[in-house]
C-alpha cells in the first residue's frame, strides 16, 4: 500500500468544507446543479448539496472515457457510470472536485458534461488547489490554495471514514508511483 500521511499545515477537510459552503452560499440558488467528479468530488458534492440546501438532484461524472491518457493507460479499473438526473441544456452547473492539480481531470469532466447537453454556465468548486496547473483552468470556489505546489511524486487524496453518505472527510498525502 502506498505511503499515506496527514499533510502538515493544512486545515482539516471538515473545516475546509465549512469554508467552501460559506463561500458558495451567496452564489448558488434553486436553479444551481452540483455535479461531483468520481470519487472524492462526489463525496464532497454530497456534503455540499445538503449544506447548501439545493433542490436539483445531484449529478456525477466519471471522466475515464475523456481522459487524455486513455489511449496509453486504458480504462481505469474503478470506472463508474455518470449520472445527470436533470436537464443539462442551459443549466447553471457547479462542477465539484476534491483537489485541483493539472486541470486535465476538469477538462475531461467538462467534455463528459457536454455529452449530456450544453450548460448555460459551468463553475468549479474544489476543496484544495495544490498548484501545478498544465491547462488554463481555475476554481471559482476554493477552500484552500497551497502556498507551494506539491512535488509531482506526491498527491493529495480525500478519504472518508465509511461508505455512508455524509461521513467524515480527511485529506491525506500519498506517494505516487506513476509520477
Amino acid at each position: 500500500m502506498p505511503n499515506m500521511q496527514r499533510l502538515a499545515n493544512l486545515p482539516e477537510a471538515e473545516a475546509l468544507l465549512a469554508s467552501l459552503v460559506k463561500t458558495m452560499m451567496p452564489h448558488v440558488g434553486p436553479d444551481t446543479a452540483l455535479v461531483g467528479i468520481h470519487t472524492g468530488g462526489v463525496w464532497l458534492a454530497e456534503r455540499l448539496h445538503v449544506a447548501l440546501g439545493l433542490k436539483l438532484p445531484l449529478g456525477s461524472v466519471d471522466v475515464s472515457f475523456h481522459r487524455d491518457d486513455y489511449a496509453s493507460k486504458g480504462l481505469h479499473p474503478g470506472a463508474r457510470a455518470s449520472s445527470m438526473p436533470f436537464p443539462v441544456d442551459g443549466a447553471q452547473i457547479v462542477l465539484v472536485d476534491d483537489v485541483l492539480y493539472t486541470g486535465r481531470t476538469i477538462r475531461a469532466a467538462m467534455n463528459e458534461l457536454y455529452d449530456y447537453g450544453r450548460p448555460g454556465r459551468i463553475d468549479l468548486a474544489v476543496l484544495v488547489d495544490r498548484g501545478g496547473r498544465e491547462l488554463p483552468i481555475g476554481a471559482r470556489f476554493c477552500a484552500c490554495t497551497l502556498p507551494e505546489p506539491l512535488p509531482k511524486n506526491q498527491e493529495l487524496v480525500l478519504t472518508r471514514d465509511s461508505e455512508q453518505t455524509l461521513s467524515i472527510l480527511s485529506l491525506m498525502l500519498k506517494d505516487r508511483h506513476d509520477a
